[in-house]
Formats: structure tokens, sequence, C-alpha cells
């Protein structure tokens, strides 16, 4: 039987259950990340405070995956002893989720703030100015977690594409804040509130990426965490 993830070819049926149960495990603790940043943009705008306040206390769900997961690579590295390409996608996927981690990390403290807003119900506190940044840097999301179930290396390199497109996007969204705060001192904590959600929203966008290194780590085999777009084209876009 062929495994799914790595390409080859092993006896044991049960080892083959073993690697497709982990690919499961990441893309539902994904599937659980991504909403959890869709309701923290949608809390944040809509001033929603019930549904900011779920997301702020929804993050323990997302830490007993990374552990439950991380215990199943700890497991399959100890019984099975994977070489090769086997061994690439275990500690890939060791990296993916803690990666996936720091994305709900964001998302609480988005859902945290989101909440002192809509308890302060500022509706000039400008909170709806990251609603477009935080579509764009959601869909980055998905779109690792799709190129990660197809382990599409193209797909891969397009999302870290957009990452530039975002950094832009934060710069402009924190230019037009800190002119906010300048003209309206009074909302000085509730609009720092908002640029810090903008700044988390920004770091999912950079989380993306990793995830989409790594999807090219386990295809490929080479490590381009440290490598700038521009040589990632060269190897991979030529």
């Amino acid at each position: 039987m062929k495994n799914i993830i790595s390409g080859e070819q092993h006896t044991s049926q049960s080892y083959n259950a073993e690697l497709e149960a982990l690919r499961s495990s990441v893309l539902a603790m994904g599937g659980l990340v991504e909403q959890q940043c869709q309701s923290a943009v949608e809390a944040l705008v809509k001033g929603d405070q019930e549904m900011a306040e779920q997301v702020a206390k929804s993050d323990y769900a997302v830490n007993e995956m990374e552990l439950e997961i991380s215990a199943q690579c700890t497991d399959i590295l100890a019984r099975r002893q994977p070489a090769a390409r086997d061994l690439r996608m275990v500690v890939g996927i060791i990296r993916m989720v803690a990666n996936l981690e720091r994305v709900g990390d964001e998302a609480s403290k988005i859902g945290r703030m989101a909440l002192k807003l809509s308890e302060n119900r500022d509706k000039q506190s400008y909170q709806s100015e990251p609603q477009h940044l935080g579509e764009g840097v959601t869909a980055m999301l998905r779109g690792a977690l799709d190129a990660f179930a197809r382990m599409d290396v193209d797909a891969a390199i397009g999302i870290i594409a957009r990452d530039k497109e975002i950094d832009r996007e934060f710069k402009t969204l924190n230019r037009l804040l800190m002119t906010h705060m300048m003209e309206q001192p009074q909302r000085l904590k509730n609009m720092l509130r908002v640029n810090s959600c903008a700044r988390a929203l920004e770091r999912v966008g950079d989380h993306a990426v990793n995830l989409c290194e790594e999807v090219i780590y386990l295809v490929e085999g080479n490590d381009i965490r440290h490598l700038s777009f521009e040589e990632i084209k060269r190897r991979y876009m030529s």
C-alpha cells in the first residue's frame, strides 16, 4: 500500500493508518484554527461580545490538539523509527502544529481585544478597519492547509507570495490608526487595541507562510525557512 503523504511503500497497513491519522489530525486542527480566526475577525468588526468571549476562551481546544498530535508523532518516532520521507513528514508536522497553535494564540488575543472593545461600545475606535486584512490572512491560512492536504508545492509558493501584500496592508493600516490616535487622543486606548488586533492578524499571515514552507520541505526535502522569496522562486518557479 502506498502512503498518501510520502509516496513510499510500506508493508504494514497499520503504519499507513497511523500516518494517515496523523495527516487527518493536522487538517482537523487546521480547520479549528481557521474557524477561530474567522470568528475573531467577525467578533472584532461587528462588536459581537458573545462571539469575542467564545474566541478568547477557545484556545484550550487548540492546545489540546497540539499535545495530542505531538504525542502521536513521538509515538511514531519511537515505535516505527521512520526514515527518509516518513521521518521528514513527522518532523515537518511537529513544526506545523506548533505554528497552528500560535495562530490559535493570535486568534484568542484578537478575541480578548474585541471583547474589551465591545464592552467600551466606542463606535469610533475604527475596529472595522482590519476586516480586509483579516479576510486576507484567513484566506492565506486556508490556502496553506489546502496546499498541505494536496502536497502542492506550486500552491504553497503562491501563498508565500501573498505575504508582502499583507505586510503592506498592515503598514498602511498602522499609519491610518496612528493618524486617528493623534487626532482623537481620548480614544487612544481603544485604537491601540485595534492596532494590536491588526498586528496579530499580520502574524497569522506569517504563520501561514511557515506552514507553506513546511509543505515544500515535506515534498521536496529542502528546508527553505531562511530563504528570501526571490530565492524560492528561482529554485521552484524557473
